[in-house]
């Protein structure tokens, strides 16, 4: 097993990998930009280097700097959590020159599957059904003009390198074209390094159903099951599952073969995850290939009983998976919601500043993944990812209930948060049913909130809490002149009790 690993990443995902270290016994090497100097993965981390200034091209994205660290540091393996440099070639490969241990993807891999247009191209040769659209990047706007008069409108422009929504733009009508092509690639630049784009036919209201894989160096490609993606604004996931609403037995198994076929004709080794869009007949189209851990790992977590980040550490180590996974079956349902600094009200602007104070909420079969302390000042210059909120339950209507009530529970001042969105989400008939697709949100943000919506049988308890309200009323009156003597006469530590007894502030 590896003595100290560095984490190539901040925020949430950091501290989940440096506490996976510690149960391992593990040392962590930490790296913080200018502005994270007192960031939760710093405090936590056994080691913590600087490595620059806030930009990401002058810190988490310069692999020299973090080359640099792992040296000095002592490190014999690497983990690049997700986003950042987590699905460039660049990194293994810089690692393997260094002689550190890459927890993820050989470089080959990631090119042959991490890589949208190439990993296009290696479904269609494994025969796993894919969206029709190109398997070459698409150079210019008259080439991706003439592609999508083919095809017809609405196309996607998708990044190359892409991931988490970056550099994708839905285009309805040729107007379009041009500035989402711009708009598109530059983003990609940005994000990735890589402008590329390609072109892909956009389905209508189709699911979005992704397959958790393992594969070790021994040979053994396992499927962990599906979570499901669907509620997602502008191409952004916020609210993840496991498992789909939809999946039955036999749609999850064709959906596992599928993924593991890819997995093993890309020479594919450590977590990754087969992305999928899934049509009303049930018949399913492969994506992407994301070759890293995913934001949503979570949820596969609570209903298998893995831990996914040990396993990563484990495989990178050599160890051989201890399971097959026609050996796993999916226990409870669970949900995640992301947790940004946002505000829904104002076009979900970013809400940087300092956390004045927070309450997480916790109970029976809640978890809570968060890089966030009180009293720290969340930057402006990262993805506003606070906190994700997992539920697990027996049921998916007991997991509904268990993440609406951590939900109540949940604040934070001094800076805003998108919870309420989540609130309102969780109330609406569609989710509850399970009746979602990939534009669901964004169709539901372009209506009003109901201000006088109301759950189904909340209309007979507002007439009871009436009734119980106007009872207490009368007491209260009769109790008042009974006890007014009395409460003249009682002392001041009874009165600051019952103060503290009515202060409800969390």
């Amino acid at each position: 097993m590896f003595r100290k690993i560095l984490i190539a990443n901040r925020g949430e995902i950091a501290v989940r990998i440096l506490r996976a270290c510690r149960e391992l016994g593990i040392r962590s090497a930490a790296v913080f930009s200018d502005v994270d100097r007192k960031s939760l993965h710093v405090r936590l981390a056994d080691e913590a280097y600087p490595i620059g200034p806030a930009p990401s091209a002058e810190s988490y994205l310069r692999i020299d700097k973090l080359m640099d660290v792992a040296r000095r540091a002592g490190c014999d393996a690497l983990h690049p959590g997700y986003g950042f440099l987590a699905e460039n070639p660049a990194l293994p490969r810089a690692c393997g020159d260094a002689g550190v241990t890459f927890i993820g993807p050989s470089a080959e891999s990631m090119e042959a599957l991490g890589s949208k247009t190439a990993g296009r191209q290696l479904a269609r040769r494994s025969d796993v059904p894919s969206v029709p659209g190109t398997n070459d990047p698409t150079e210019t706007v008259d080439q991706a003009r003439a592609l999508a008069e083919n095809m017809g409108f609405p196309i996607l422009l998708k990044a190359v390198a892409g991931g988490g929504g970056k550099g994708m733009r839905l285009v309805n009508r040729a107007e379009e074209l041009v500035a989402a092509f711009r708009d598109a690639s530059s983003e990609a630049v940005n994000s990735f390094g890589d402008g590329r784009v390609y072109v892909e036919k956009y389905l209508l209201k189709p699911r979005h159903v992704e397959i958790q894989i393992l594969a070790d160096v021994h040979g053994r490609v396992v499927s962990l099951g599906e979570r499901e993606c669907s509620v997602q604004r502008r191409h952004q996931k916020l609210i993840e599952e496991a498992p789909s609403s939809i999946m039955t037995p036999d749609l999850r198994k064709k959906m596992g073969d599928a993924a593991v076929r890819l997995a093993r004709a890309g020479g594919y080794t450590n977590a990754g995850t087969v992305e999928f869009l899934v049509d009303a007949n049930l018949d399913f189209y492969f994506l992407e290939v994301n070759t890293r851990l995913q934001v949503e790992h979570p949820v596969t977590e609570q209903v298998t009983g893995l831990d996914l980040v040990k396993l990563q550490i484990a495989i990178a180590a050599g160890h051989r998976l201890p399971f097959a996974w026609e050996t796993i079956t999916p226990r409870g349902h669970a949900l995640e919601v992301r947790l940004y600094a946002e505000d829904p009200e104002n076009n979900f602007f970013p809400s940087p500043g300092k956390i004045l104070s927070r309450h997480a909420p916790s109970g029976p079969g809640i978890r809570l993944d968060e890089g966030v302390y009180e009293g720290w000042t969340v930057p402006n210059d990262y993805d506003p990812l606070l906190s994700k909120l997992i539920a697990w339950g027996n049921s998916r209507e007991e997991t509904i209930a268990r993440l609406r009530r951590s939900l109540e529970e949940y604040t934070v001042t001094g800076i805003k948060t998108n919870a309420a969105l989540f609130r309102r989400i969780l109330a609406e008939s569609d989710f509850v049913r399970g009746e979602i697709h990939t534009t669901w949100l964004d169709e539901l943000l372009q209506r009003q909130p109901h201000a006088n919506t109301v759950e189904e049988g909340s209309e007979d308890a507002a007439a009871i809490g009436v009734a119980v309200w106007h009872a207490m009323q009368t007491a209260n009156a009769n109790s008042a002149q009974a006890s007014a003597a009395g409460q003249q006469a009682a002392s001041r530590w009874k009165r600051d009790g019952r103060d503290r007894q009515l202060d409800h502030r969390p």
